[in-house]
């Protein structure tokens, strides 16, 4: 498993101790979604969401949201950034929680030949934090790997 780069600015809400129980676990969780995204497991990233959760960004100019069942088949189609050779960077710049079930974490990566800014909203329900949505920007990049 592959560990998520922080950077300085991420730190645990003031509510909780600096290794709080909720920060830790969406760390992990988000470290589930990263790793599944890098090897394109389609199963991985199914558990990473919630099952009723947003894709959306207008990077394009246009709007582009799908559900978690077209967005998965999406993901399965492409080569893997991990078979393209692509090197695993994912950094997290934030968590913020809105409460006890509800953090935003704001994360960098780049790969498949764009860099990535991710918003992802989480929730913990059933005792398990998942994506509810992820609404993120990309730009093309001549350099992958590098948050």
């Amino acid at each position: 498993m592959s560990t998520i780069n922080t950077t300085a600015q991420s730190r645990p809400p003031a509510a909780l101790p600096p290794a709080g129980e909720a920060y830790l676990a969406v760390i992990e969780s988000l470290g589930r979604y990263y790793d599944a995204l890098y090897y394109g497991d389609i199963e991985r990233l199914r558990r990473a969401f919630h099952p009723a959760a947003t894709y959306a960004t207008a990077s394009s100019g246009e709007l582009l949201q799908l559900d978690l069942d077209a967005y998965l088949p999406v993901v399965a189609a492409r080569a893997s950034p991990a078979s393209r050779g692509d090197p695993y960077g994912f950094a997290l710049e934030a968590i913020e929680f809105a409460g006890p079930t509800t953090a935003l974490a704001r994360m960098r990566s780049s790969m498949l030949g764009k860099r990535f800014v991710d918003v992802l909203s989480l929730l913990n329900v059933d005792g398990e934090w998942r994506i509810a949505a992820k609404v993120f920007h990309y730009e093309a990049s001549a350099v992958t790997g590098e948050p």
